[in-house]
């Protein structure tokens, strides 16, 4: 898998379809959510080009739940900085693929110099079509290196930056009250979004300290544990899962896997994990019951997917006998 100036070797047998299900099978995984790869964000590739590779990618995401409805759940990508386009796509992909995941980078270039956050106003248009179909939407970073000038050492842009782009699209995504402005929305943040779980006392205290600052603004705290925004279970440590649970509430985890990308829960040479592993832990640590592990692996993501879709799946895993977990 390459790009100019970026490459990424297939280093599990999970990247390919066959093996991805003998995987699911092994960890008694009945159902995944599909989601796009950050590199086909297409931040800064120029029209044509991005149309032609992001219908190349939808319409495989598509075809894997036509294929196996009872197996994958699939999302799809556009690029907010060609919103016509953008806007089309996301017609397309609801209306005639019947896909209803919406996924959005955390930030894209304007095509000047500038970077902007993925709730901008110029890129609300595709909030409010969004809201009109009622699907649902993760949001995940990439293209740190590109905004952020510092020599990629020590894998940092994915183990800090990339969490603080997250929180940074978080901050503006809530002053920006879209939790409310788009009830019809349900949005997933990635990782946990755990660098705003932790920073939320001191964008607060901005808030009160600099009102001057926050023109037409809500206070940060009002987005908190709202029901139409969700988090992953990916933040790699318990006592992170546990500020997450008790800041955003439990019915706002989803589980995540990540895999086969060596950030997920997976066995890597001198380290054993496995998916849900944090859930585990968390239950193990008394954060959570197990009734709570449930819910997050099978009903709270079934509430995010939503609609037409998660009723689907619903009927197929149970009418199977499948539901203990997703």
């Amino acid at each position: 898998m390459r790009q100019k100036g970026w490459q990424r070797p297939i280093t599990d047998p999970s990247f390919f379809k066959d093996e991805k299900l003998e995987w699911m099978a092994k960890y008694d995984i009945n159902h995944a959510v599909i989601l796009t790869l950050s590199q086909l964000y297409c931040n800064g590739v120029e029209a044509d080009l991005c149309c032609d590779v992001q219908k190349f990618q939808n319409d495989f995401n598509a075809s894997l739940q036509q294929e196996h409805p009872d197996k994958f759940t699939a999302g799809f990508v556009v690029q907010p900085a060609h919103l016509d386009n953008a806007l089309k796509e996301i017609e397309r992909c609801v209306e005639k693929l019947g896909l209803s995941i919406l996924c959005l980078p955390t930030h894209f270039p304007d095509g000047s110099e500038e970077w902007r956050s993925i709730s901008d106003p110029v890129a609300e248009p595709i909030f409010e079509l969004a809201n009109k179909y009622g699907i649902a939407i993760e949001i995940h970073p990439y293209d740190a290196p590109k905004m952020v000038k510092l020599r990629d050492n020590f894998w940092r842009f994915h183990l800090v930056w990339m969490c603080a782009q997250t929180a940074d699209a978080y901050h503006m995504f809530t002053l920006r009250d879209f939790p409310r402005k788009y009830p019809n929305i349900r949005t997933a943040f990635a990782h946990g979004n755990q660098f705003g779980q932790i920073n939320v006392g001191r964008r607060s205290q901005g808030f009160a300290g600099r009102p001057d600052l926050f023109k037409d603004a809500v206070e940060p705290r009002e987005s908190l544990a709202v029901d139409n925004v969700y988090f992953d279970s990916i933040v790699h440590d318990v006592y992170a899962f546990r500020m997450l649970a008790d800041r955003q509430g439990k019915s706002q985890i989803i589980a995540g896997l990540d895999d086969p990308y060596p950030l997920g829960e997976v066995t890597l040479d001198g380290y054993t994990s496995y998916p849900g592993k944090v859930i585990d832990d968390a239950v193990d640590s008394g954060f959570i019951f197990k009734s709570d592990r449930r819910k997050i692996w099978f009903d709270n993501v079934l509430n995010w997917i939503g609609g037409k879709r998660a009723i689907e799946v619903s009927d197929l895993l149970i009418t199977k006998n499948e539901s203990n977990a997703i």
